[in-house]
C-alpha cells in the first residue's frame, strides 16, 4: 500500500545513481566513485567486532530483527556525531515499529566505547576496522593524502582510530534490511555533510517493515 513512497525516495536520494550489483572486494578512489549494494540484493556474510572486541557475523545479527544499518566515518567526525545524535532522537520510534539499530564505522572497539559514552547512545555500535564490511557493501573509498595531511594537522589520525593504515572510509550510508538480509531501502551520499532526514527514515522504515 505504501509502495508509492519508493518514487518519492527515488527523487530525493543521492544514492540511486547507476549501481552495479556487487559484493565489492575493492574500494573506490573517491566517495563519488562508490558503487553501493543494490536494493533487493542480499547482504554478504561479513564479520565485525563489538565494543568488547568480540567477533560477530552481520547476518547473524540481522536475522534477529529487521534492521536499520548505519555506516558512519568515525567518532572523530562532527557530522557523524550529529547524525548519531539525530538517530538517537528517533530510535524509540524505530524500536516501536520493530527495528533494531546497528551503526558501523572503521573505529576500533576502544574508540566505539568513547563514542557511546560521549553521545549517550543506546543502540549498537560495531567496528569494521579492516573495512571489509564497507568494501562488501561497495561504499569504501580511499582518502587522498592531502586530506590525510589536513586531518593530521587537526589532530585527527585515521590510522590510530582504526588501527590500520589503509586510509579507507565509508561513504555515509543507511540501509533498511529484513531478517533475511535483503536490502529494502538505502541512502548513500558521497557528500559527508549530508545525511538522511529523520522523518524520511521513519517513513521508509514504516513502508518497508516486514514482520
Amino acid at each position: 500500500m505504501l509502495r508509492p513512497f519508493s518514487l518519492f525516495f527515488a527523487g530525493v536520494l543521492i544514492a540511486l545513481w547507476s549501481f552495479s550489483p556487487v559484493f565489492a572486494q575493492d574500494y573506490a578512489q573517491s566517495a563519488e566513485g562508490v558503487t553501493p549494494l543494490l536494493i533487493s540484493s542480499e547482504i554478504p556474510d561479513v564479520e565485525l567486532k563489538n565494543i568488547d572486541g568480540e567477533s560477530i557475523r552481520l547476518k547473524e545479527l540481522v536475522s534477529q530483527k529487521p534492521t536499520i544499518l548505519v555506516f558512519y566515518r568515525g567518532g572523530w567526525c562532527p557530522y557523524c556525531n550529529r547524525h548519531l545524535a539525530d538517530l538517537k532522537k528517533i530510535e524509540d520510534e524505530l524500536y516501536d515499529i520493530g527495528y533494531q539499530i546497528l551503526a558501523i564505522s572503521p573505529d576500533r572497539p576502544e574508540k566505539l566505547k568513547s563514542t557511546l559514552q560521549n553521545n549517550e547512545l543506546g543502540y549498537t555500535l560495531l567496528s569494521d576496522s579492516p573495512m571489509n564490511v564497507s568494501k562488501a557493501f561497495g561504499i569504501a573509498f580511499k582518502v587522498e593524502q592531502e586530506t590525510i595531511d589536513q586531518y593530521l594537522k587537526l589532530g585527527l589520525d585515521l590510522e590510530s582510530d582504526s588501527g590500520y593504515d589503509h586510509h579507507l572510509l565509508p561513504a555515509p550510508a543507511v540501509y533498511i534490511l529484513n531478517t533475511e538480509g535483503v536490502v529494502k531501502f538505502n541512502y548513500v551520499n558521497p557528500n559527508y555533510r549530508e545525511r538522511i532526514n529523520g522523518d524520511v527514515l521513519i517513513a521508509a522504515a514504516r513502508a518497508y517493515y516486514e514482520e
